[in-house]
């Protein structure tokens, strides 16, 4: 195996896309290193971007905020300005393995290993989160939900490179909320999972919404008619109602010995709706 450590995004770019076998980049490595060890993959080449400009950090921009691929999750935490803004998203990322997995694993390589119960991806979908790649072709900005096609299977091309994550600036009166359920009380995978962003309008009703769930289907789930069921309203009971019944209906997980099919579709709209009330109280507090 041959390991490169470049410092340019240039350098990074022309390692991937020239190079013969099978190449991955290592950013936190917290999957790839497992799957080395467990000879599920035998790369030719390992690209490693933590040396690349900017991209172990967290930056406030005109659009809002900017997470470097290389940054690991506990950093997210203690940046207060990205915590105020996006709770949801990061309480999300820090779900993610232990202490130890968190001072090196990335939301940006929770995204690329594209699994269905990867537990920051639903949180990104909801907050609207694009996914900065550079490659041969140049620089563009990609919805999260259109970067993960199947388990373990993305949209990049070779030689592509996600440098960064990015964040939405907020309007006044929003909040997000991600929840998940899992067997053990940590350090397990979503048997399902929610997120939920929205803004309120005058009288706290809800104005915008966005609702996505995970591990009830082969990619992440973005759920429009959940969101309609509560814009408009003030998330009284029946609304919150017909946000269950959306979600459900649009699951379509696997039955396994984790949980089976009925168990997944019932859970994703009861945390649904515990994320939307969770979401909406955050909005509620806010100017």
């Amino acid at each position: 195996m041959r390991y490169e450590a470049p410092t340019s995004t240039r350098e990074a770019i022309a390692l991937m896309s020239g190079a013969k076998g099978d190449a991955y980049l290592l950013a936190g490595g917290t999957d790839l290193l497992v799957r080395m060890r467990g000879e599920f993959i035998d790369p030719d080449l390992v690209v490693d971007i933590k040396r690349l400009p900017g991209i172990q950090e967290i930056r406030k921009t005109a659009r809002g905020f900017s997470i470097g691929a290389g940054v690991p999750c506990a950093a997210l935490g203690r940046h207060k300005p990205l915590l105020r803004a996006w709770p949801g998203v990061v309480e999300a990322a820090q779900l993610i393995g232990s202490d130890q997995i968190q001072g090196r694993c990335t939301i940006a390589g929770n995204l690329c290993n594209a699994s269905p119960a990867a537990d920051s991806v639903p949180a990104l979908v909801a907050a609207t989160a694009k996914a900065v790649i550079v490659g041969p072709g140049g620089r563009r900005r990609l919805a999260v939900e259109k970067i993960i096609t199947g388990p373990g299977a993305t949209s990049l091309g070779k030689g592509d490179i996600v440098s960064a994550i990015e964040l939405p600036n907020r309007p006044p009166k929003s909040g997000d909320a991600y929840l998940r359920f899992i067997p053990r009380t940590e350090m397990d995978i979503a048997v399902c999972s929610a997120g939920v962003s929205l803004t309120l309008g005058p009288r706290n009703v809800v104005k915008q919404a966005r609702v996505a769930l995970g591990a009830v289907a082969p990619t992440v789930v973005l759920v429009p008619k959940a969101a309609r069921a509560i814009v408009g309203t003030r998330l009284e009971d029946d609304a919150l109602q017909r946000l269950a019944a959306a979600c459900e209906a649009a699951c379509s997980p696997i039955d396994d010995k984790r949980g089976t099919v009925e168990f997944r579709t019932e859970v994703a709209g009861v945390l649904a709706r515990r994320a939307a009330v969770i979401a909406y109280e955050r909005a509620r507090k806010k100017r």
